[in-house]
């Protein structure tokens, strides 16, 4: 960091030393790394801040403080320090923020912030807003969620963001409403304040501790969010704005932390983009410091004795790390985005979610719910062809552990990967039984730093990934950045459409350099784990032409698998050209079916166009594997096809896969078991007659009952 200056401390003394520091991780100073960063510096003998420009300056110690400067990975931030240990302080900042707050191979907050950036400039919503502010106007405040059917006999039904894939059926069961705000009343005594602000210290403690205690009994990602939303309770700025307004102005303590909670929460309401999701966090805590006052529980998730659909306008961290997955079978809420707390978790639970549903209030309590997590789709009562292929809860529940090997009934084995973004989601993917990866992001190796990572650095990162798939093969992809990725070291140009513009192998014209020491790197994993099968790919490929300056590159640094992703029309088309110079080619659907539909795939509006079961994109997976047959035809050896895709966990639509003959399909490690299971059901034939009927069909939604019919 450079040295910087100039500005006073948070109570006015001047700074004992500053620095300026680039935020390098995607989400920049969101809650969980500013409650980080907050537990961190309470052991140090300094006051330290944070200054953004056009923002005042506010303390490090204030998660809230912190979180709403709105900040995002590119900022630059001024650190300052004061105090006995103001060098210690502020190096330790800096370090934290250096590192990224262990963040970096975390793929939804990298898109989530991409995201916020796309919609920065020019004065447009920013992609990754509120879900509810793009599918339309949300509730006022406080508005309890309804519980009867919508006028008319029409079921409520449409579409808005799937963030957490899976297909379910079940009853809709509606959040409970939240705590109502406290009445008005006469100013209390002056020598009735002491007491009444004892009591709101009580009570807020009080929440902070059963927080804490929460975290502690939670595991993985769930225990981080409680954590992180107990840092966020004990922040002192909310509750002494209360205490201040019950000893100054004799509100009640009930009155003093509505007003302060709200008055937080209203600021990043208004900041718009990923900010905005976390002012429902906010909100939880308003009403558990309110609960704990009144001698009441705080409204939970209901507890039913058969599973349900979980309807909500969001859910809070608190309640969303303790849903138990045997008995939620999905998420539907009105709010959220794609780095809600809603979707982080409900992903890392198995959850099928959808955010940014404005017909959520609609759906009918107790009545028949259909939703798909991957599309979006959430449709009320619906018909039994409409809820064919579905899980419903025994599936859900009795679903039996993956082996590690996945046939169709009549015995047509098909490869199962896995998709991973660091060394570690290996491990897990390996635990789960995955057959390798058909997808290792290792744009994640660069996301957090400041400058891009050395040759030797990569190496180990890439041999500790094929050391987990011992004998297995591992599909590399180089470099993905652009777009929802952005790397500042490589100092991208501000770009109109940067799903359009300069991503994946087309940074690597601009900087050879770096894709260069990445394959040198590739290479060197692939010397140190013998046995194990490296293939290297590269994304955004469009034409031969690319695809044969990457191969080149690739088999001048001594790798021996090279392939090339399809995710655009062009290259889907032109598969058979594209595979004249290389091995085999993975299908990304997620941007294959973006680029096809003119959809954003961030975008809520347009989910149900940014949806893999669109025939149009199964018909370019259909040429591209038709192209893969000329190509072999041709060349001899066979030429493999995969998807690595959100089309590969959903259990319907991989079947369908197989039967346009797919060979491999790479999905998150939580879906082996389900895209397994429904293989096994099915003979290559039945796959073969569902792909052809979802080619026929019109629409996507004819598309997936066809298929799901006849499977």
């Amino acid at each position: 960091p450079g040295a910087a200056g100039g500005a006073g401390s948070a109570d006015g003394a001047e700074p004992d030393t500053s620095a300026a520091v680039t935020l390098v991780n995607p989400m920049g100073l969101h809650a969980r790394p500013a409650a980080a960063l907050a537990g961190a510096l309470a052991g140090f003998d300094a006051e330290v801040r944070l200054e953004v420009p056009g923002r005042s300056p506010v303390s490090a110690r204030s998660p809230l403080s912190v979180a709403g400067l709105g900040t995002r990975g590119g900022d630059e931030v001024l650190v300052s320090a004061a105090g006995p240990q103001a060098d210690e302080a502020l190096a330790e900042t800096v370090r934290l923020i250096e590192e990224g707050f262990g963040e970096a191979g975390d793929p939804v907050l990298a898109a989530g912030a991409a995201a916020t950036a796309a919609g920065a400039g020019g004065g447009s919503p920013a992609r990754g807003a509120s879900g509810a502010g793009a599918a339309g106007p949300t509730a006022p405040e406080g508005t309890p969620p309804a519980g009867a059917a919508p006028s008319g006999d029409a079921p409520a039904g449409g579409s808005g963001l799937g963030v957490s894939p899976g297909r379910v059926v079940g009853p809709a069961v509606h959040m409970p409403p939240p705590l109502g705000a406290p009445a008005e009343q006469a100013p209390l005594a002056p020598e009735a304040r002491t007491t009444e602000a004892r009591r709101l210290e009580e009570a807020a403690s009080a929440v902070v501790q059963e927080l804490n205690a929460r975290a502690k009994a939670a595991h993985g990602e769930a225990s981080a969010i409680l954590a992180a939303t107990a840092a966020l309770a004990a922040d002192p700025a909310p509750l002494e704005a209360a205490l201040t307004l019950i000893r100054d102005e004799g509100a009640g303590a009930e009155q003093a932390s509505w007003r302060a909670y709200t008055d937080i929460a209203a600021q990043f309401s208004a900041a718009g983009g990923a900010l905005a999701e976390r002012a429902t966090d906010v909100r939880d805590l308003r009403g558990r410091v309110v609960a704990a006052l009144r001698g009441v529980s705080a409204p939970g998730v209901p507890v039913r004795d058969e599973p349900f659909v979980l309807v909500a306008r969001d859910l809070a961290p608190a309640d969303t790390a303790g849903l138990d997955p045997a008995f939620v079978l999905a998420i539907v809420a009105s709010e959220g985005g794609p780095t809600s707390h809603t979707a982080i978790l409900a992903r890392s639970l198995g959850i099928p979610a959808v955010v940014g549903f404005a017909g959520a209030q609609a759906l009918a309590e107790g009545e028949g719910v259909l939703v798909d997590g991957g599309t979006g789709e959430v449709l009320g009562r619906p018909t039994p062809e409409q809820s064919a292929g579905a899980a419903t809860a025994p599936s859900v529940r009795e679903r039996a552990a993956f082996t590690g090997r996945a046939a169709t009934a009549d015995g047509h084995e098909v490869q199962l990967l896995a998709n991973v973004g660091t060394a570690a989601d290996a491990r897990k993917a390996a635990a789960a039984g995955a057959e390798g990866s058909g997808l290792f992001r290792t744009e994640f190796a660069f996301l957090d730093r400041a400058e891009a990572p050395s040759e030797d650095e990569q190496a180990e990162l890439y041999a500790s990934v094929l050391r987990s798939f011992q004998g297995s093969k591992v599909v590399l992809r180089t470099l993905d950045s652009g777009s929802d990725k952005p790397l500042p070291f490589l100092h991208p140009e501000a770009e109109e459409n940067p799903a359009l513009g300069v991503r994946g192998l087309r940074t690597a014209w601009r900087h050879e350099e770096i894709l260069r020491t990445q394959l040198a790197a590739m290479a060197r994993a692939q010397a140190e784990v013998p046995g194990t099968q490296a293939w290297v790919m590269a994304p955004m490929v469009a034409t031969a032409e690319e695809a044969a300056w990457f191969a080149g590159l690739a088999r001048a640094a001594g790798l021996r698998h090279v392939g090339v992703m399809i995710e655009t029309p062009a290259a889907a088309l032109s598969a058979e050209h594209v595979l004249e110079h290389v091995d085999f080619v993975s299908l990304g659907t997620n941007d294959l079916a973006q680029y096809t539909m003119a959809a954003d795939r961030l975008s809520a509006p347009l989910a149900a166009l940014n949806d893999p079961w669109q025939p149009a994109v199964l018909r370019l997976i259909a040429a591209t594997v038709n192209g893969a047959g000329l190509a072999s035809a041709a060349g001899g050896a066979k030429r493999p096809v995969g998807v690595c895709g959100e089309a590969a966990s959903d259990p319907v639509l991989a079947r369908v896969l197989v039967g346009l003959g797919v060979d491999s399909l790479s999905m998150s490690a939580g879906a082996l078991a389900a895209v397994a299971e429904g293989l096994a059901s099915s003979t290559l034939e039945h796959c073969r007659a569902a792909a052809t009927a979802a080619l026929s069909a019109a629409g996507a939604r004819e598309a997936r009952e066809a298929a799901s019919g006849l499977l």
